[in-house]
């Protein structure tokens, strides 16, 4: 009897196979990404450097050649095709620009270089500013078709403002634009006289074949598809001019050093490792800024940067050491108590959370448990990884300075700081720009409303410059970044990535009220409901509070005059801003003092929707100097609603004005746009404070309402073809014109209309 055949099981069975063979093929694709284990870098082996430049300089590109020239890849992807390490993402992919930075690493002349490929758009300066601060070095492109970019500058102050040294890269040497000499000219300009000339070209253009290095005093030169160099002895009709070049670098090296300086001096020139020593000393110090030309897109004098960087470049103990929340200096020691900085958060397909940091003291190995000093948890480092963007190499120890990866922590965030038991240190030395660009943000279906929330979270600890808030004030869902692309990228992964349809709405704008004079109200609540009934009595002055000013005596109202006697003062201040002050002035027992918290509450009620607008009130003195009461239905309730409404009265009668947010703005634009810009600005409501030069760029100094910053980043960079960049930073409340304050308070009866 043939035998029967249950569907079910064998369906189960195929369903646990595909299963198991798809788990498999996981465990296959991530083991590939890791490669046998490498060498231990000790301190003294290890640079650091940040990848820098504006947007389109190159460091996609560059990065991709660094890997090649090391053999960490065998073959260069390119921007075009979406194959580089860097811009792995699929946001990336899709928008065709870096939004995160990539950390890679390059095993190089017997060292290993510790790189950041951070974007070079102004809206992910955040990255940048992360790279910095656990990097030792930076190397800015810059594009030689372009010049110096506002974007430069920025980076460039960022660079001033954290001492660190600087390389420049001139990129793009075989562009149709290209002018060595004009950029050189305006870096110098920009940066000053310590700009160095390291390497220059021959010739620039579709022509760009070869260069003069003036630190080795060799030509070097590539056939049309770059790769490996000619290196030769420069031509004569070079020599002198090289020669020229060279002794400005020698006289650079030696003002580093006084035995420098006095060899120098005696003999006239330096051997090569004492330039090199020079060179190094002046990079710490920043006093020499060397200037080196590539095109990275054909890989010409890429491998000669790299040799740079791994002799002369700082190492990581030749840097001030970083400072503890305490003010604890921590030297990257090996041998000293274990304490890592976690920089950066990552969400990786078929991974999960990978989580980047800096061993700032002591020696990591795997299966270490370490407290989390932040956030007052514990943790285990099973593993450990050296990254190339998605590429993850196993080690076995990373040393003090040394950067590496971990995936699976439970409680980690970018900022936190995980010590061994011996140790006591805290890091919370990354400080970010203020947002400029803000959106409210809702999700489609209301109920999706707790996981966008977790989503944003989420995104926040990946990219802190992303900031979240549930405004209780707006009733809004606040997202603040950079600018508008900023956001629309976080708003393409929300949709794609998590699945998560969301919309961006103009933010409401928190405005403030407050009163101008001083003003007398009464009110009685009284309700009989046939048992117990509610009734309270409340009369009260209020009056526009300043800072310091004397306590209240007499006031006059019309043909009244009335005394007070401050028996008891609150001051109140105010999570939004101001004050809020009572004093208690009643005589003779008018309303028991057991009352006076409930008609505070009331004050504070209306203090929290003011009558005009909604908005938050701000900056009133109130004394409550009669009332009256019931033995029997007198009760908290009944007080705080007379306190309420006879608060909401007298505010009416004050003069209220309503106040907005002024934030100050500082805009840098190229010359050419200055007026363009400023007429902006003035359409805007803007107060402009000045105009100065900044090293080759204007810079304007406003004052303007938070109202009319709503999509500037997006007009600015309209306006000069993204040659631009702003900040703003909150400066104060001022009073909004009468004829904006009319059509807010009409706007705002029509909404209580429409919502009764």
């Amino acid at each position: 009897m043939a035998k029967v055949i249950d569907c079910r099981k064998i369906s189960l069975i195929c369903g646990r196979f595909n299963y198991m063979l798809k788990a498999y093929s996981l465990i296959i694709i991530y083991h590939n990404d890791i490669s046998e284990n490498m060498k231990v870098y000790q301190t003294n082996e290890i640079k650091n450097i940040a990848l820098l430049g504006s947007k389109g300089s190159g460091k996609t590109t560059l990065a991709e050649a660094m890997l090649y020239e090391c053999g960490v890849i065998k073959r260069r992807g390119t921007v075009e095709a979406g194959n580089t390490v860097s811009d792995s993402f699929p946001v990336e992919k899709e928008y065709g620009y870096s939004v995160f930075s990539t950390v890679f690493y390059a095993e190089f002349l017997g060292k290993k270089l510790n790189v950041i490929d951070c974007p070079g758009a102004d809206d992910f300066v955040g990255n940048a500013i992360t790279a910095l601060n656990v990097t030792d070095t930076g190397v800015i492109l810059i594009n030689a078709q372009y010049g110096v970019e506002v974007g430069t500058q920025n980076i460039f102050r960022t660079t001033q403002k954290l001492k660190k040294p600087v390389i420049f890269a001139l990129n793009q040497l075989d562009g149709e634009k290209a002018d060595y000499e004009n950029v050189i000219e305006e870096m110098r300009e920009h940066f000053g006289n310590k700009v160095v000339t390291v390497q220059y070209p021959i010739q620039c253009g579709a022509g760009f074949n070869a260069m003069i290095d003036v630190l080795l005093m060799k030509k070097y030169s590539w056939g049309p598809d770059g790769g490996v160099p000619t290196i030769e002895e420069i031509p004569a009709d070079q020599m002198e001019h090289a020669r020229e070049l060279h002794q400005a670098l020698v006289e650079a090296a030696a003002e580093n050093d006084e035995t420098l300086m006095d060899k120098f001096f005696e003999e006239g020139h330096l051997t090569e490792d004492e330039m090199r020593a020079g060179i190094r000393k002046g990079l710490v110090d920043r006093s020499i800024y060397p200037v080196f030309c590539v095109s990275a897109a054909k890989d010409m004098g890429v491998r000669r940067m790299m040799e740079f960087l791994g002799n002369v470049v700082p190492f990581v103990n030749d840097m001030p050491a970083p400072v503890t929340t305490d003010n604890v200096e921590v030297k990257p020691d090996s041998n000293a108590p274990l304490s890592l900085y976690f920089f950066k958060t990552t969400v990786e397909p078929h991974i999960g959370e990978v989580s980047y940091f800096k061993v700032m003291s002591g020696t990591l190995t795997p299966g270490v448990d370490l407290d989390n000093v932040t956030r007052g948890s514990k943790e285990r480092i099973a593993q450990l990884y050296c990254v190339c963007g998605g590429i993850k190499s196993q080690v076995d120890k990373l040393c003090a300075g040394d950067i590496g990866a971990t995936v699976k922590l439970k409680d980690v965030r970018t900022g936190n700081t995980l010590d061994a038991k011996d140790c006591d240190y805290r890091f919370d030395f990354i400080r970010y720009p203020e947002p400029k660009y803000r959106r409210a943000i809702r999700p489609v279906t209301e109920s999706d409303a707790e996981k966008l929330m977790t989503i944003l979270t989420r995104m926040h600890e990946e990219d802190p410059t992303w900031v979240v808030e549930q405004s209780k004030e707006l009733k809004q869902t606040i997202l603040s970044g950079q600018g508008e692309f900023h956001l629309r990228t976080l708003k393409w992964r929300v949709e794609n990535n998590d699945k998560l349809p969301i919309m961006f709405e103009e933010p409401r704008i928190p405005y403030r009220e407050t009163i101008t004079k001083a003003a007398r109200a009464d009110y009685r609540h009284k309700k009989q409901s046939g048992g117990a009934g509610q009734f309270g009595e409340v009369h009260l002055i209020i009056e526009p509070y300043t800072e310091g000013m004397p306590a209240p005596d007499t006031y006059k109202f019309g043909s009244q005059e009335f005394k007070m006697s401050v028996r008891d003062t609150q001051e109140i201040p105010l999570s939004w801003g101001g004050k809020l002050v009572v004093h208690n002035c009643i005589v003779g027992g008018a309303i028991d003092a057991r009352f006076i918290p409930a008609i505070v509450k009331g004050l504070m009620d209306r203090m929290e929707q003011g009558p005009l607008t909604g908005s938050y009130a701000r900056d009133v003195r109130v004394c409550i100097y009669d009332g009256k009461m019931h033995p029997v239905d007198s009760n908290e309730i009944s007080f705080r609603l007379a306190g309420r409404n006879a608060f909401s009265e007298a505010f009416r009668n004050a003069n209220p004005k309503v106040l907005e947010p002024i934030y100050d703005v500082e805009v840098m634009v190229p010359g050419d746009v200055m007026g363009d810009v400023m007429s902006d600005l003035q359409g805007r409501r803007a107060i402009i404070m000045g105009m100065e030069s900044d090293n080759g760029f204007e810079k304007i100094i406003a004052k303007v309402p938070l109202k009319e910053m709503g999509s500037y980043s997006t007009a600015l960079s309209s306006i000069t073809g993204g040659r631009s960049a702003f900040t703003m930073k909150f400066a104060s409340y001022e009073l909004v014109p009468s004829d904006v304050q009319d059509k807010l308070l009409k706007e705002y009866a029509e909404k209580s209309q429409a919502d009764e």
